[in-house]
């Protein structure tokens, strides 16, 4: 049985080895299916050996089961084989010590353990976490890397300072084969070495990669500097493993405080084709989406983990990337174990393929071409998803609702909050700029915007999206109703003119204020994204606030000078952050301009009017002072 095995290893290792060194870009479809199905065929024969003698084991009679196996708390580890229960031992290798270990868990699961690193012992009762793989027979057929099977596989970090790695290959049922986008295959690189890889439901032996405690505190290790791969299919219906659609996700964190201040996501969208009964995924080398998101006043903390305010998105040709290789010499996989696996190739790779932390961001500015570029800024800052700050899409302004066709049709999006702008010719090349109109920072480019105003984020939108059941999604119920405010650039110069509002709700614009018609040039200086470093950001976000709240304090003096009460407002005139400073101080300028704007209105007093239009726009309230 050892020789089958070791044997069988042997002999299909060579043809995949070159699949996986490129001799062919787009392997033999027929000859993958043929090759694949023998093996599968062979390893249920092995399988039919071995079952009978493990079910022939002497499993004691008892009721006990691990304490955790039918609580509701957290299950951090998979769960242990009963008391007493005996392990079964392979000698792949036959070097005379074991490689393989079979178990079961305390609920009846066989799972097993291959010993990568080659320091497995015979009193052992489970593998390692370092170099090991696990493989867990979920469907409870007798074959441990099947259809509908879940692999565990950590790669150790290598003497070379590679990074340590785990992959998880979340196999779907065989019925599932023409699904493709079900199943998971995922890389976590631990690039800031803490040891945090994914999160498994051993409850149920399912990824949950996305479970948290309390607003953001990811299980999943998306804090810090950390980097994921993922793609929702497996490993047997793509055409090169070393690739990925999410490839990858980066996350940084410049100030080493164990938190992510940015995250960038590229992907590579791939074909889906049917092919021998299933459909596979075929990726191309190139990236052709990308966001970049900012914690803009690194204002995350314990208990507050995420707190991303703005996403600049690109898509378009891209770039390519196959030259961006990561090596590590751990990843190859015994090679007697391969013929356990329903598709091998991701055991026997030399390297990925995935831009890295140091040169995405010249790969999307100085190499990237793109189509159109989209923005999107959180007014309302209650975002605390791991993956940026969902982006509104160029839709109809009023339609709320997932997937019903207004700019919140990304179930992920809040459905109110956030203000989103497009630039669909990528004319301002994903730069941008402080407009004087409302002193907020604007997509340089854009043609027009969207802001839907949540100003004290009922509608709060955490987490959003609904995650298999495991939830939040996003609110109970839809805004029926929400203040609009629409950008227009008019003049096609890339800086927004005009700024339209429909404060009742009723998706009229009842109010408008134009820079042009006013007399006003919109111009002012662009910021070059390209150039910047996340404390630049940083930078931009504390003058933007310190700016507002400069200019709510001369607004205030204004109101008081044309006798406003003023003291209605008092609860926002005490900001204790750079977010409130933001909020408070454009909120503060808000109401007085409209009172004001009443004020001039009931006294029939046109000039004035436009001179407080003018004053507000400008961001120069000493215009309205006394004999100016």
């Amino acid at each position: 049985m050892k020789k089958s095995i070791e044997d069988k290893g042997k002999t299909a290792t060579p043809a995949l080895k070159n699949e996986v060194a490129g001799k062919a870009q787009i392997p033999e479809v027929r000859r993958r299916e043929v090759t694949n199905r023998l093996r599968y065929i062979c390893l249920l024969f092995l399988c039919a050996l071995i079952l009978p003698a493990l079910k022939a084991q002497n499993v004691p009679e008892t009721k006990k089961t691990y304490w955790n196996d039918k609580t509701l708390l957290i299950s951090y580890r998979i769960p242990p084989a009963p008391p007493g229960y005996k392990p079964v031992y392979i000698d792949l290798d036959a070097d005379g010590d074991p490689d393989v270990l079979r178990t079961i868990t305390s609920g009846g699961i066989p799972v097993q353990w291959i010993d990568d690193d080659d320091d497995m012992n015979y009193e052992d009762t489970e593998g390692d976490t370092d170099n090991d793989c696990l493989m867990i027979d979920r469907n409870r057929d007798g074959v441990y890397g099947g259809y509908d099977d879940l692999i565990i596989d950590w790669v150790g970090e290598d003497e070379n300072g590679n990074p340590a790695m785990q992959v998880v290959v979340d196999n779907v049922p065989e019925s599932k084969k023409m699904s493709g986008s079900s199943g998971h295959y995922m890389w976590v690189i631990d690039t800031d070495r803490d040891n945090i890889f994914n999160y498994i439901d051993w409850h149920k032996f399912q990824l949950r990669c996305w479970i948290h405690d309390g607003t953001s505190g990811f299980y999943e290790d998306y804090h810090g500097k950390s980097a994921f791969l993922k793609i929702h299919g497996t490993p047997d219906r793509m055409n090169d493993v070393r690739m990925n659609w999410e490839n990858p996700f980066l996350f940084y964190d410049p100030d080493n405080d164990g938190l992510t201040e940015m995250a960038i996501r590229f992907c590579d969208t791939p074909g889906r084709r049917t092919e021998n009964g299933q459909v596979n995924a075929h990726l191309t080398g190139n990236i052709d989406w990308v966001s970049l998101s900012f914690d803009m006043d690194n204002d995350n903390a314990p208990g507050n983990e995420f707190d991303l305010d703005m996403t600049i998105h690109f898509k378009g040709k891209g770039f390519g990337y196959t030259d961006q290789k990561h090596v590590n010499k751990n990843l190859r996989g015994l090679p007697e174990a391969d013929t356990f696996f329903l598709d091998p190739r991701w055991r026997q790779l030399p390297e990925l393929l995935y831009p890295g932390h140091d040169a995405a961001w010249n790969l999307v500015f100085q190499h990237g071409e793109w189509d159109n570029v989209w923005f999107v800024y959180d007014e309302d800052d209650d975002c605390n998803r791991w993956e940026r700050v969902e982006l509104y899409q160029p839709l109809e302004p009023f339609k709320a609702g997932a997937r019903n066709g207004g700019v919140d049709n990304n179930p992920q999006a809040d459905p109110a909050g956030d203000r989103g702008e497009w630039d669909e010719d990528n004319s301002g090349k994903g730069q941008l700029y402080i407009s004087p109109m409302d002193g907020k920072i604007h997509l340089y480019g854009a043609e027009w915007g969207i802001w839907r105003i949540d100003q004290n984020a009922y509608y709060y939108q955490g987490m959003g999206n609904l995650y298999d059941g495991y939830g939040p999604a996003r609110m109970e119920k839809e805004p029926a109703v929400f203040p609009t405010v629409k950008y227009s650039d008019t003049d096609d110069n890339g800086f927004f003119d005009l700024m339209e509002f429909d404060l009742d709700g009723d998706t009229l614009f009842e109010q408008r204020i134009s820079l042009r018609e006013l007399g006003l040039d919109d111009r002012c200086p662009v910021i070059r994204t390209s150039s910047m470093k996340y404390e630049d950001f940083v930078t931009l976000q504390s003058g933007v606030a310190e700016n507002m709240w400069k200019n709510a304090q001369e607004a205030l003096k204004v109101a008081r000078a044309k006798k406003i009460n003023t003291s209605w407002y008092t609860l926002m005139m005490h900001p204790l952050s750079g977010r409130q400073k933001y909020h408070s101080g454009f909120w503060l300028q808000f109401y007085i301009y409209n009172d004001l704007k009443d004020l001039a209105t009931g006294n029939g007093d046109e000039n004035l009017s436009r001179q407080i239009d003018r004053a507000w726009l400008q961001g120069r309230w000493e215009l309205l002072e006394a004999g100016k």
